[in-house]
């Protein structure tokens, strides 16, 4: 069963806020996976380490000069649907939340696991997405996708 939705609002928000587009269908995903250049998908989570280090790190990451093309979010627990085709398009690697993936040409070119997440704090995530945006990422803004 889902979770609630006004539980999971604000963890939402806070990506959003960004300029996240959430992608809360199967076809949200496939739509993200298949835009042109650098694609961002984050796996967002109710736990702990989603909230004192990946979002954090995220929200400092997407403030460098080189960022990926489309940013998009599928929320474990609650976008179920969407949460299996992201982790589809993630294969090899295993299910993971939270989770941060670059995609280019609908495959993986760099993943942040939650292995990777759960012992950093949001500086030190923050700068390996950074390292990753720097070798993956093009240096135009991210766009956002009109929802649909």
């Amino acid at each position: 069963m889902p979770y609630p939705e006004q539980f999971i609002a604000p963890m939402r928000a806070e990506l959003t806020r960004l300029g996240v587009q959430e992608l809360r269908s199967a076809g949200d995903v496939d739509g993200a996976v298949a835009s042109h250049g650098t694609v961002m998908i984050v796996v967002n989570s109710v736990c702990g380490c989603a909230a004192g280090k990946a979002r954090p790190g995220i929200a400092i990451a997407l403030q460098h000069d080189k960022r990926p093309d489309v940013l998009g979010t599928v929320f474990a627990g609650a976008d179920i649907e969407a949460t299996a085709r992201a982790r589809e398009h993630l294969l090899p690697y295993p299910p993971s939340s939270p989770s941060v993936a670059l995609l280019q040409n609908g495959k993986v070119v760099y993943m942040l696991e939650r292995r990777d997440i759960e012992n950093r704090d949001a500086g030190t995530i923050a700068m390996m997405l950074r390292r990753a945006f720097d070798e993956h990422c093009a240096g135009q803004p991210a766009e956002m996708q009109d929802a649909k």
